[in-house]
C-alpha cells in the first residue's frame, strides 16, 4: 500500500491503544493528514498521538487526542464534533472501541448488558450518525469500517452481551450502508478473531487465570500458528478506509483463520 490516505481527515474510536492505535498509525503512514483518537486515559491518548505523529511518512501528521469515556450519553456526538472543529471535517471513521466483559446468559447482569450495548452498538450509532451527517451537509464521500467480532456469528456462552452488541453492530453497518450509498458514503465491517493484542493479554489473565505462556499455547492450537496482529488487521482496515476498495459497502468480512459452519467431521 502506498499513500492511500493522503490528506484524509481521520477519526479513531479506541485509538488509544491495540488495534485502533495500530489503525490510526497506519492511516499516518498512509499519508493521513490528521488523525483524531479516542481513549479514556488522557495519559494514553497523549501518547498515541506523539506516537501517531512519528509515524508520518515524510509528511506532517496533525493528531487530536480525545478523552472520552464512550459509555457515556453525549460523549461519542462530542468526539466527532471535537475531530470537526478541529479539522474543518471528517473524511473517515473507525469504530475500533469495545468492551469486552464476560457474561452467560444467565448471569449477565442488566448492568453489564446496558455497559455493552453503549460501547459496542449505541457509540457506533451516534459517531456513524455525526460523521455521516457532517459528510452529506458537505456533499462529500466518506469511508466508514466498524470493528466487529467473529463472535457476531454466535460466540462462546460466556460472551452473551459481547456477541448481542456485535451482532446489532453487524446489522447497523448494513443498514446504515445501504441508506447511504447514494450519497457516496462507504460503510464496512470486520468480523476479527483471536487478535494478540495487550488488551487480550489482560482479558486472559483476568477472566481466564491464564499464565504468561497463554499467547505461545494459544498460537499452538491455531490453524496458522499464530493469533491474529494488530498491524495486519490495521493494513485491511485502510484499504477499506481508501479509494483502492473501490466501491464496497455494505460488507461484513470475517477476518480470521475459521470458518464459521464448517466442520472437521
Amino acid at each position: 500500500m502506498q499513500q492511500l490516505m493522503t490528506g484524509k481527515i481521520l477519526l479513531v474510536t479506541g485509538g488509544s491503544q491495540g488495534l485502533g492505535l495500530a489503525v490510526a498509525e497506519a492511516a499516518a503512514c498512509e499519508g493521513a493528514a490528521g488523525v483524531a483518537v479516542v481513549g479514556r486515559s488522557a495519559q494514553k491518548a497523549e501518547a498515541a498521538a506523539a506516537a501517531i505523529r512519528e509515524r508520518g511518512a515524510g509528511h506532517v501528521v496533525e493528531t487530536l487526542p480525545i478523552v472520552a469515556d464512550l459509555a457515556e450519553p453525549g460523549e461519542a456526538e462530542r468526539a466527532v464534533a471535537e475531530t470537526i472543529e478541529r479539522f474543518g471535517r471528517i473524511d473517515g471513521l473507525v469504530n475500533a472501541a469495545g468492551a469486552t466483559s464476560r457474561g452467560t446468559l444467565l448471569d449477565t447482569t442488566r448492568e453489564l448488558l446496558d455497559e455493552h450495548l453503549a460501547v459496542n452498538l449505541v457509540a457506533p450509532f451516534m459517531t456513524m450518525q455525526a460523521a455521516v451527517a457532517d459528510m452529506r451537509r458537505r456533499g462529500e464521500p466518506g469511508t466508514i469500517v466498524n470493528i466487529i467480532s467473529m463472535a457476531m456469528h454466535g460466540g462462546q456462552p460466556y460472551l452473551a452481551p459481547y456477541t448481542a452488541s456485535k451482532a446489532g453492530l453487524a446489522g447497523l453497518t448494513r443498514n446504515a450502508a445501504f441508506a447511504h450509498r447514494f450519497d457516496r458514503i462507504r460503510i464496512n465491517g470486520l468480523n476479527i478473531g483471536w487478535t494478540a493484542t495487550p488488551g487480550e493479554a489482560a482479558t486472559q489473565r483476568t477472566f481466564h487465570d491464564a499464565g504468561d505462556d497463554w499467547l505461545v499455547r494459544a498460537e499452538a492450537a491455531q490453524p496458522m500458528g499464530k493469533l491474529g496482529r494488530p498491524d495486519e488487521i490495521a493494513d485491511a482496515v485502510v484499504f477499506l478506509l481508501s479509494d483502492r476498495s473501490g466501491v464496497v459497502t455494505g460488507s461484513v468480512i470475517d477476518w480470521d483463520q475459521n470458518v464459521p459452519g464448517a466442520y472437521d467431521q
